[in-house]
């Protein structure tokens, strides 16, 4: 007669269930570590503020009309870039100051016609609340010098030089589907977070500039 009994279920003994958590347990630590390196940076989170953004975009109008107000929660507290002696820093280090962050580069014509209407506004507005923070996007070794050599030639004493030669932080704003070309420019809070943007260049010395900043240092 032959035996239909159920085969006895093979059991893992606590040792080898042991080392199988331990293994599991590894490669998951390896894939998250893999997966962080190669996914793209993500901006910081802030609470979103539309009622900011909201206002910014009411005042943008005539030569500011391309702005748009967002405050939907992007933040770049940590975004890093290098002032001009070299040394890193990022706009967290501005924290307490309405920012206009201006990205350009010496190669790009419409940010070279930009430029002396932001130093006119740094001039004007530049203070404890409220800062122009342009940073250069030169690539290689010798974009520090091509954009202080640039800064230098249109006496553009007000503008300070930081800069980015990476090009790791336009990057950035590429992937969040930001900004695509220069120049751009992001209109940030005393936190670093994210109020409007701009997709090319504007005449910002002019009655409607002066009134998106303004505005913005009254939000």
């Amino acid at each position: 007669m032959t035996d239909q009994s159920p085969a006895p279920t093979r059991r893992l003994r606590p040792r080898r269930v042991l080392l199988v958590a331990l293994i599991s347990a590894a490669v998951a630590l390896v894939l998250t570590l893999v997966i962080g390196n190669f996914m793209p940076a993500q901006a910081t989170q802030c609470d979103p503020q539309v009622v900011k953004g909201q206002k910014i975009d009411a005042a943008a109008i005539g030569m500011l009309a391309a702005l748009n107000g967002t405050g939907e929660g992007r933040g770049y507290a940590d975004m890093s870039f290098k002032d001009a002696a070299g040394a890193p820093t990022t706009i967290g280090s501005f924290a307490g100051k309405k920012l206009l962050v201006n990205f350009w580069a010496s190669w790009c014509v419409p940010c070279r016609e930009e430029m002396p209407a932001l130093d006119a506004i740094a001039t004007k507005y530049n203070s404890e609340q409220f800062m122009v923070l342009p940073i250069n996007l030169d690539v290689g070794e010798s974009g520090l010098e091509k954009a202080k050599k640039f800064l230098a030639d249109e006496e553009l004493k007000n503008l300070p030089l930081y800069a980015d030669s990476t090009f790791d932080a336009f990057k950035r704003l590429q992937q969040q589907a930001v900004a695509i070309g220069l120049p751009a420019t992001l209109l940030l809070d005393e936190k670093g977070c994210e109020l409007a943007v701009l997709q090319g260049p504007a005449e910002w010395d002019s009655p409607d500039g002066h009134n998106v900043i303004d505005t913005l240092i009254g939000t």
